[in-house]
């Protein structure tokens, strides 16, 4: 079955999508317009407990984020599964409540629990067995669901390439829609993985991380056909805040700081304030 991300993969060479954390953040995806976004881990890890993204960000958490973005947008939405919370059993739990949350579908990885974010050091992995077991235990789950299942690898900076390679091969062949051999290290590790990963295959660019960041074109001649920017959203949130609370806290207005604003009334337009006052109206009886 075709599911919403098949269809829009269909309809590009190579798809670039964002990640999110919050509704506003999923909104403004979809609003500038995204045809896909990604619910980040290590975002949501960072914007609802304040905490970096090693292992501290529970299921209950990160489904319950998911469904309040899904709910406020139209666009599929990917979420970060880590490592589907323990074992098969636990997996079947998670990618049954991200349906129902309302996700497209979810990454699922094979690093050993705590995880840590795919750039960061001393990451581990699971026996690759284990890892498919939990894959296959993925699939079965979604029975007939519209969702789509990206087999996730953490296996080039825990064992080497060739490892990953057969993991995301061996994830395929058990079912899974799309592989991701996350964080090669270098141009040339990136074009290797590109060759051999089977398709579709995912593209991690995050900025100043351990893989280099290519524009889509150079990355869909390597092989990638989904483009992930998974944090630039935070990352230039993060800056916005620090500059304009800076400048707040010095000179105690933001008067000569506007153009660092979205307007009062285009904020209102996204949030969608006139399509509540008519509904208001419809049912007020005026």
């Amino acid at each position: 079955m075709l599911t919403r991300v098949h269809h829009a993969l269909a309809q590009a060479e190579s798809l670039v999508f964002p990640g999110v954390y919050d509704t506003l953040s999923a909104k403004m995806a979809e609003h500038v317009g995204f045809k896909l976004a990604f619910v980040s881990g290590y975002a949501v890890s960072a914007t609802s407990i304040g905490e970096p993204d090693v292992g501290l960000l529970t299921q209950s958490e990160i489904i319950d984020r998911a469904r309040r973005i899904c709910n406020s947008v139209t666009i599929p939405i990917i979420v970060d599964a880590d490592t589907g919370y323990g074992n098969p059993l636990n997996v079947t739990r998670t990618v049954k409540e991200l349906i129902q949350a309302g996700a497209a579908g979810c990454f699922l990885e094979d690093q050993q629990w705590p995880k840590r974010c795919g750039h960061m050091q001393g990451k581990r992995v699971i026996p690759r067995d284990e890892y498919i077991g939990k894959i296959r235990a993925a699939v079965d789950a979604k029975e007939e669901a519209d969702f789509f299942i990206v087999a996730r690898t953490d296996a080039i900076a825990a064992v080497d390439v060739d490892e990953a390679v057969a993991r995301a091969e061996a994830a395929k062949e058990v079912g899974a829609d799309a592989t991701f051999i996350e964080a090669p290290r270098s141009a040339e590790e990136l074009a290797v993985v590109g060759q051999r990963a089977p398709k579709p295959t995912v593209a991690n660019m995050i900025e100043q991380g351990r893989t280099p960041v290519l524009p889509q074109e150079t990355l869909a001649e390597l092989g990638f056909q989904l483009i992930l920017y998974p944090l630039s959203g935070l990352y230039a949130s993060a800056k916005a805040l620090e500059t304009v609370y800076g400048r707040l806290l010095a000179d105690g207005t933001t008067a000569n700081h506007q153009q660092q604003l979205i307007a009062f009334e285009q904020f209102n337009d996204l949030m969608g304030v006139d399509e509540k006052y008519k509904l208001a109206q419809k049912y007020s009886g005026t």
